[in-house]
Order: structure tokens, then C-alpha cells, then sequence
């Protein structure tokens, strides 16, 4: 009985739990029904208004900061994740530029070597021949999206491991273990050593003539196919899907005028070297027609054009590399190159060395720089490797593209006499997601300091995607804060010394191992260097550290600037007659030639 009577209670109870799951069920569905749809829409409006989504086969790219809109600071190398570097390695330590400046060590290894550190054997590809792992952070031109930390090299760890377990009473040859405080001023000193004596090399090219010396030395330019070249400008349409990248390639590839800034001033890309130089050459008195009258053979491949046009396409790395392979195939069919290998053969790219220098674990830019073919020519970029002796650092473009002496020499009056409402300012933007990175400490402390002493200008809101407000924040300017973004150059390092206003270097990466040709080596006439490291712990405040340099010392660096550094850091007008002054386009044909000469 007391089993059926327990059966009869329990029926009733299972019909209400039955009733009351069902309606709840009922409920939850009508809730979870409508929440989607308002999500989707809350994402659909924050897209719209604060970034850029762009659809290319089955891959989503998203451009947060509606700056990127109309500005093509976020095509840089390094807004891509997982941007590996190679870097050399010296005395068998691995090292790398790291975001700070300094010299990262990643496997504390010093091996006693009667060689001088220049003699130590890098291989063709620029990396040491037995050690590539290495972590290196995020490198790329300035840009204020924030780019994700660097995957390590996946031979990192079996380096270390190997190191942990060699053993080090071999021989009195054998490698010694040292602690990272030990060994790294040692590290840091090599590494600089090596730099150095590559620059003192570039700087023995230095042409002393003002106008070129042809001499029986011509310049060759070879007529590529319009693949490498004419074709890429021809893509530029279809680039980039929000932005008309063409109006870029108007006047020469020097852009649209800006008649608020004057006559030669003109919105020019960033990565618009390659046609602005490919225009000039043509023009060049040394140029000849005949390869065999020719010392210096000009290779007009617009390598970063090729790197632009698949930024934002789901491209393997073969589709990548396919322009660059299919140029080194017509290269070696030609007699000149064969003649020396290439070394007498210059290619001028648009862009940083790192986005031709692709890491087998990394998806980003091609692999031209790393082909066996391509280590012997000389390779003028915006920023070189620093360990590469063939690569040569040499001026972004700037926006002023004077077409006489009279341009240079009223603009450079202009520049001294330019009231500088401010002492110092910083046009950039924050590095969030990179927390080693100065930048958001160099932004609080100007914004404490108030405009009177320093202004900042906020790029992530779109504040310069005009060439106007930046140069003219720099030109009411004592000094310019130049720290690293995600690369140690900065386009805006010469928009601040065309501006006269005094470049505050963070990172000796960011312009004295870069340029050796157009700045001088004595960094202290024409900048102020401070080592980030003591900004990072909070040891000083920059404003309070440059309110020490005295207004005659300021002067002094500033007339240095105007008047020994401005011409040649401007890439003129392709039909300017410069006769007084050489401008960077010169500088560097010049010293191309003094190389030429010297490889006699």
C-alpha cells in the first residue's frame, strides 16, 4: 500500500514540474531570441563609429580608430601579429633591437674569440649560421594601432636548452654560461661595435662634391617589365578598400598640393619613395643608355608597392613571393648583373627592411631581402637592418619638395625665426597593448606639464591625418618627442627637423644607426638623447630634463638643423634645379657613385 500510495502523489508533481520547465523554456527562448539581435546591432554601430572591417576571401581584418579611415599609418609592417625579426647574433649571443632601444639578450652565451667582433662570421642571410631563435619585440613603422606581442622563435628553446647542457670544461675555447647582469653591458658593447664600424664604412662613401662627378661612371637604369613597376602603381586602386591610394601617385608620386603650407608642399606618402626616386634617376645627368658605358646599374622594383597590395588579401606566402622570385629570374639573365653578382647594383624600397625579411613563422611581407640573390647589391630603405652592411638607411619623404635654392633658403629662414610657443611636443598615440613601451608615461607627463611647456597631438583621433597640424605644432616647437612606436624609426623625425624643432631620441635605433649619409655622426649637434630606460622606472621628467638646456644652446642645435642638415634631408621636386645645395635624392646618387669608385 505504501508503494501505490507513494506512486498516486507522485503524478500530479510531475505534471507541474512538466508545466512549469515548459513555460520557463518558453521564456528563456523569447529572451535569448531578442538579445542577439541588439548585440549585433550594439556591434554593428561601434564598427561604424570607431573602426574599419575589410573582408578578403575567409579572412576579417578590423582597423580600430576611425583614423584609419582616411589614414594608411595602419598598412605599416607590425600591425600584423606574430611579426617575427631575424637578428645576428654577436659572439655567439643572440641579440636584437628591442622596442626600448637597448640590445636584448636571449641566450647569455660569450665565447673567447681573438677576432674582432666585425669578423665574426653572419651568414648570407644575415643571421648567425647556427643560432636563429631569438624574441624580439613588435617592430614597424610608426603606427598607433598596437600591434600584438611577437611569437617566439621556435628554436628559442632548444638553443637554451642546448646551452644549459654544454660543456664548458672542454677546452679553454669552450663557451662560458654568464649571468644576464654580467654579460650584458659586454653584449650591448659588441652589438654597437659592430653597427658602428658598418656606418663608419657608409660614411667613408661620402661623395665631398656638391655636384655629381660622372667621370666615365654612369648610372644605368634598367627598363623593367611594367609588372615590377607600372603595373603596381596601376593596382592602386584596388589596394585598399577605404581609402583612394591613388590621388598618392599625382605630381610625380609627390600627391595633392597643400596651398595652405605654400608652393612645393604636397601630401606625399610615406611609401611613396620608390617613383618619387625612379623619377629622378631618369633625369640624372650621369645616366647613360648603353649598359656598357654604366658603373652604377639602378633596379626601379617597387618592392614595397608589392608588399601593399597584400596587406589585406587572404594571399599564401607563395602568391607573396612570386614578383619578387620572378625579378631575381630576369636579373640573372642579364649580363651586367651576372658580370658582378650584383654588386654594383642598387634597388631603392619604400618601406622597412623587416617587411622583406619574412620569418618562416610569420605571414607578413616577403622574403626578397633574404634571397641568396639579393645579398650582394646595395638596398636604400626608410630603415635598415642594423647588422645588414648592405642596407643604407636613407630619408623618409617629407612633405616640402622644393624646386630652387630660393625655396630651400626662404624656408630655412622661415624655420629660425619661426616663433616657438612651446618647449617641447609629441604628435602620436598610446601603445596599450605594449607595456614596455614609453609612450603612454611621455603622454602623461606632457599633459601634467600644460600647452605652455608641451602639447601633445592625439593621432588615434584622426588629429593627423593632415600634413598641416603636425608641421605646424613642430614649427611652434623648442623640441620634438621622437620615441619608438612600433619600430624604432619615425616618418615624423624628419617632419620635425624640416619643422627645425629639436628631435628628443628615446632609442639610438631611431636615427643614429640608421642615416649615416644625411645626419651627422655627432648626434649631440642636431638632437637631445634620453635613455628611455630612466623614463620607463620614472627616474626624471623629460619637460624638467630639456627646461635645463639653455636658449643659446637650443639655437646652436637648431641653426645646425636649418642650415647643415634641412637641404639634404628633402627630396626636391623632379624638375627643381638645385645648384647651391644637395638634397637627399643627391646625396645618396653621389655616394653611390663614391662606392663605385672605391669598388674599382
Amino acid at each position: 500500500m505504501a508503494v501505490n500510495m507513494s506512486k498516486k502523489k507522485s503524478k500530479p508533481s510531475k505534471k507541474v514540474t512538466a508545466k512549469e520547465i515548459c513555460f520557463c523554456y518558453s521564456i528563456f527562448i523569447n529572451f535569448l531570441y531578442r538579445i542577439p539581435a541588439a548585440i549585433f546591432l550594439l556591434i554593428l554601430i561601434y564598427l561604424w563609429s570607431s573602426s574599419t572591417t575589410i573582408m578578403s576571401g575567409n579572412v576579417v581584418h578590423v582597423c580600430v580608430s576611425s583614423r584609419k579611415l582616411n589614414n594608411l599609418y595602419c598598412l605599416s609592417a607590425g600591425t600584423q601579429p606574430n611579426f617575427d625579426i631575424p637578428i645576428p647574433v654577436i659572439n655567439n649571443t643572440a641579440i636584437g633591437p628591442s622596442i626600448d632601444g637597448g640590445i636584448k639578450e636571449i641566450v647569455n652565451v660569450v665565447q673567447d674569440d681573438p677576432k674582432p667582433v666585425s669578423e665574426n662570421k653572419v651568414d648570407k642571410d644575415g643571421k648567425v649560421e647556427a643560432v636563429h631563435a631569438v624574441e624580439v619585440d613588435n617592430v614597424a613603422l610608426d603606427d598607433p594601432n598596437p600591434t600584438s606581442k611577437n611569437r617566439v622563435d621556435k628554436d628559442k628553446d632548444k638553443v637554451v636548452n642546448a646551452v644549459k647542457v654544454l660543456d664548458i670544461t672542454q677546452n679553454e675555447h669552450s663557451p662560458v654560461i654568464r649571468g644576464v647582469d654580467q654579460s650584458r653591458d659586454l653584449e650591448i658593447a659588441n652589438a654597437k661595435k659592430v653597427v658602428e664600424e658598418q656606418l663608419q664604412l657608409h660614411r667613408s662613401w661620402r661623395s665631398q662634391k656638391n655636384h655629381p662627378a660622372c667621370d666615365g661612371r654612369g648610372i644605368y637604369v634598367y627598363d623593367l617589365p611594367s609588372k615590377f613597376n607600372k603595373d603596381l602603381v596601376g593596382q592602386c586602386g584596388d589596394m585598399f578598400p577605404w581609402v583612394d591610394f591613388c590621388k598618392y601617385f599625382e605630381n610625380d608620386a609627390l600627391g595633392p598640393p597643400i596651398p595652405k603650407l605654400g608652393e612645393g608642399w604636397y601630401q606625399t606618402h610615406q611609401y611613396m619613395l620608390e617613383p618619387i626616386f625612379h623619377s629622378r634617376v631618369l633625369k640624372h645627368p650621369c645616366r647613360v643608355y648603353n649598359e656598357n658605358e654604366a658603373k652604377l646599374f639602378y633596379v626601379p622594383f617597387y618592392g614595397g608597392l608589392d608588399i601593399l597590395r597584400w596587406h589585406f588579401k587572404n594571399a599564401s606566402n607563395d602568391v607573396k613571393d612570386s614578383l619578387s622570385l620572378e625579378l631575381i629570374t630576369w636579373m640573372e639573365k642579364q649580363r651586367p648583373w651576372a658580370r658582378n653578382s650584383g654588386k654594383d647594383h642598387v634597388f631603392v624600397l619604400g618601406k622597412i627592411s623587416w617587411d622583406f625579411r619574412r620569418n618562416d613563422n610569420s605571414p607578413w611581407g616577403t622574403r626578397f631581402l633574404e634571397l641568396d640573390q639579393m645579398q650582394n647589391p646595395i638596398k636604400l630603405l626608410i630603415e635598415r637592418q642594423p647588422w645588414h652592411i648592405n642596407d643604407i638607411g636613407i630619408p623618409h619623404p617629407t612633405y616640402f619638395h622644393p624646386r630652387s635654392d630660393d625655396d630651400i633658403i626662404s624656408w630655412q629662414l622661415k624655420m629660425l625665426t619661426s616663433p616657438r610657443r612651446s618647449l617641447l611636443s609629441f604628435a602620436g598615440a598610446a601603445r596599450p597593448d605594449q607595456p614596455d613601451n614609453i609612450r603612454s608615461i611621455l603622454i602623461s607627463q606632457c599633459n601634467s606639464a600644460g600647452d605652455q611647456v608641451c602639447r601633445f597631438l592625439n593621432c588615434s583621433s584622426g588629429a593627423c591625418d593632415q600634413p598641416e597640424p603636425v608641421i605646424e605644432l613642430f614649427m611652434e616647437s623648442e623640441f620634438c618627442l621622437q620615441p619608438p612606436g612600433d619600430s624604432p624609426t619615425r616618418k615624423s623625425v624628419f617632419d620635425s627637423l624640416l619643422s627645425g624643432c629639436i628631435p628628443v631620441f628615446f632609442c639610438p635605433f631611431t636615427a643614429y644607426y640608421q642615416y649615416p649619409w644625411h645626419l651627422s655622426p655627432d648626434h649631440g649637434k642636431y638632437s637631445v638623447f634620453i635613455d628611455q630606460e630612466e623614463v620607463r622606472q620614472r627616474k626624471l621628467n623629460v619637460a624638467e630634463r630639456l627646461m635645463k638646456i639653455s636658449p643659446r644652446e637650443r639655437e646652436d642645435i637648431r641653426s645646425f638643423i636649418v642650415y647643415e642638415l634641412l637641404p639634404g634631408l628633402l627630396y626636391g621636386d623632379p624638375h627643381s634645379k638645385l645648384e647651391k645645395f644637395q638634397d637627399a635624392f643627391s646625396i645618396a646618387t653621389n655616394n653611390l657613385l663614391e662606392r663605385v669608385n672605391r669598388m674599382e
